[in-house]
């Protein structure tokens, strides 16, 4: 059996198109899922794909793949790793995705409905996953 952790070979375009189609799931349960929390898949797969945007950055720019996984779902020191390697995002968006590890968005998600009441607003998610695939997109696609 290969122990190899899943995800250990992944280049940067596997990560960059796999955080793609998240996006694009979470698209397309926004425009067919009814209010309330059924949202809380559409948010799954929101803060999933800003996972691995960041995730695909943070490799372009020769960080460790077994450090980054270290991190776990900590969105918000890959936000802070990112900044620091020259991610440049809106001071509303980096302040979300700080806010989006203190609240523990992506654990309340997957596994606390009864707490959905703390969560940022699920437009606010998506307008964040809008900003960071669209500039990690552009300097990715420039390198």
């Amino acid at each position: 059996m290969d122990l190899a952790y899943p995800g250990d070979a992944a280049s940067v375009d596997d990560i960059l198109e796999l955080a793609g189609l998240y996006r694009m799931a979470a698209k397309l349960i926004e425009e067919h899922a009814p209010r309330g929390k059924q949202h809380i898949p559409r948010r799954f797969l929101a803060l999933h794909s800003i996972e691995l945007y960041l995730n695909a950055f943070l490799l372009a720019k020769g960080h460790d793949s077994k450090v980054i996984r270290g991190l776990q779902h900590d969105i918000g020191e890959r936000s802070r790793r990112a900044s620091d390697a020259g991610l440049i995002l809106r001071k509303r968006t980096a302040k979300h995705l700080e806010t989006l590890s203190s609240n523990r968005e992506y654990l309340v998600t997957r596994y606390g409905p009864e707490m959905t009441a703390t969560l940022s607003q699920v437009n606010r998610v998506m307008a964040t996953l809008d900003e960071l695939s669209l500039k990690v997109g552009k300097i990715l696609d420039g390198r």
